[in-house]
């Protein structure tokens, strides 16, 4: 039997777990008839009521959905017991890009600059243009950062490992 930690718009909680023969949430069964009409649209009675649940969004990596239940949507959030497991261990930020900086992967000139200050750059956005040895290389954002300061204008000339940008 495999049980899952529910939470919704974060602000309830749920424990769900089914096995072969139920669906129990919180611990108390559900008898709720769960009809699957499409990939993404599932229609589900339950105390003689009738719901229409379509799957809005969904984020494998974060394991995160919107569902919208009868026109209102819900955002939910699930963890499994080894997401559980790394929360309790304090491990649970490690997938996340933490970076306070761009420098210069090699000597070049700066051509272009597509950010300023404060902007919000989500990760693989173009940040800038670097020419060396006459090819324009584009760089891109690896995280989802805030910019702080950019210590280069166009026309700059640049040394391998130089920093171009703080965030």
């Amino acid at each position: 039997m495999s049980t899952l930690k529910i939470n919704v718009n974060k602000k309830y909680d749920f424990e769900v777990s089914r096995n072969a023969d139920a669906l129990l949430v919180n611990n108390q069964v559900v008898n709720a008839d769960i009809k699957q009409l499409n990939e993404l649209l599932y229609h589900i009675i339950n105390n003689n009521g009738s719901y229409t649940a379509e799957v809005v969004s969904f984020d494998k990596d974060t394991k995160t959905a919107e569902i919208k239940v009868n026109n209102t949507v819900y955002t939910v959030s699930a963890k499994d017991q080894f997401d559980l497991l790394l929360d309790k261990m304090g491990l649970s930020n490690l997938n996340a890009a933490t970076i306070s900086e761009i420098k210069a992967p090699m000597p070049g000139l700066v051509l272009k600059i597509f950010t300023e200050p404060g902007a919000e750059i989500k990760k693989g956005e173009n940040l800038l243009v670097l020419e060396a040895m006459k090819m324009e290389n584009i760089i891109k954002s690896p995280a989802d950062v805030i910019v702080k300061s950019i210590k280069v204008k166009p026309g700059d000339k640049v040394e391998k490992g130089q920093i171009l940008i703080m965030f």
